[in-house]
C-alpha cells in the first residue's frame, strides 16, 4: 500500500494547524507534512504542536533549512521532540531558498558544502556521537547530546539540482522531491540518489518522499497521478493543495478519497 500524506501550508494562519492535526489523527491519515517557509511559520514549533495535538498521525517537517539553523541547536530539537514522541516526527533538511537566506544574511557561497558538513554532523549527533570537526562551515568541538533519541530518528534531505540530490543518496537516510518533479524526474533522481549511495558506501539507496500538487475533488485522477509517481519510484506521496484550499476539507479529501483508493 503506497504511504499518502497531506501538507499543511504555511500560508494558513498557525490557529488553523489545530483543527487540521486532529481531522489527520481522526481520519486515519499516514502523515501530515509542515513547511518551515519563510517568513511564515516555524517547523519545529509548529510539529511540536501538532505532534502533543494527536495521537497516532507522523508529522514531517520539510525542509529544514540549514543556514539559518546552528546543527547543534536541530540535533537539540529533533532528539527532544522524537524522545517526547517516538517515531513519529520525520524531519527532513535542506538548502533552504537562497533568496530568502540572503535576505536573512545566512546565505554561504556553497551551500553544497554546507549541506553536506551538515548532515553528516547532524546524523552523528542523533546517533549519540561525539562530534569534533573544523569545517568550511559547520564547527564543533566536542559537542554530543546528553539525551540522544533511542533509536536514532531517520535524517531526510531535499534539494532539486543533481549535485544536491546525490549529495542527499550520499548523506540522508531519506530523500524529499518538490511537487516540480515529474516522472521522468523521478526517475532521474532515482539513478542519482542510488549513485550517491554508491559513492557512500551504503547498501540501499534512500527512499524518495515525493510532494505532489494535487487540488481536491477528482479523487481518481489524483490516484493515477500518484500510482504514475510510485511507479517511477516513489516510496511515498506527499500531497498538496493550493493556498486557498480549505485545510480541514483536503485533509479528509486525502485521507477518506484518495487514500482507499491507492490500496492494492
Amino acid at each position: 500500500m503506497t504511504q499518502i500524506g497531506a501538507i499543511f501550508l504555511p500560508q494558513n494562519p498557525p490557529e488553523r494547524l489545530r483543527d487540521v492535526v486532529r481531522v489527520a489523527d481522526e481520519s486515519g491519515l499516514d502523515e501530515l507534512w509542515l513547511w518551515e517557509d519563510c517568513f511564515l511559520e516555524s517547523g519545529i514549533a509548529s510539529a511540536s504542536a501538532a505532534l502533543a495535538w494527536s495521537q497516532r498521525v507522523r508529522i514531517g517537517v520539510g525542509l529544514l533549512p540549514v543556514p539559518l539553523r546552528n546543527v547543534a541547536l536541530t540535533a537539540m530539537e529533533i532528539a527532544t521532540i522524537d524522545r517526547l514522541f517516538p517515531g513519529r516526527l520525520l524531519a527532513g533538511i535542506g538548502h533552504g531558498v537562497q533568496p530568502w537566506m540572503h535576505q536573512v544574511g545566512a546565505g554561504v557561497e556553497s551551500p553544497v558544502t554546507l549541506l553536506r558538513e551538515y548532515a553528516i554532523a547532524l546524523r552523528a549527533l542523533l546517533h549519540g556521537e561525539e562530534v569534533t570537526t573544523e569545517g568550511r562551515y559547520v564547527r564543533l568541538d566536542a559537542v554530543a547530546l546528553d539525551w540522544p533519541p533511542s533509536p536514532p530518528p531517520l535524517l531526510l534531505a531535499g534539494a532539486t539540482g543533481p549535485r544536491s540530490v546525490r549529495l542527499c543518496g550520499e548523506v540522508a537516510d531519506g530523500v524529499i522531491l518538490t511537487a516540480e518533479t515529474t516522472a521522468d524526474g523521478v526517475r532521474e533522481a532515482r539513478a542519482l540518489i542510488d549513485d550517491g549511495r554508491r559513492r557512500a558506501g551504503r547498501d540501499a539507496a534512500p527512499p524518495v518522499t515525493l510532494y505532489l500538487s494535487a487540488p481536491p475533488g477528482d479523487a481518481p485522477a489524483v490516484v493515477e497521478s500518484v500510482r504514475a509517481m510510485v511507479e517511477a519510484g516513489a516510496e511515498k506521496v506527499i500531497l498538496e493543495p493550493r493556498p486557498d484550499d480549505d485545510p480541514v476539507a483536503y485533509v479528509r479529501f486525502v485521507a477518506e478519497q484518495v487514500a482507499p483508493l491507492t490500496a492494492p
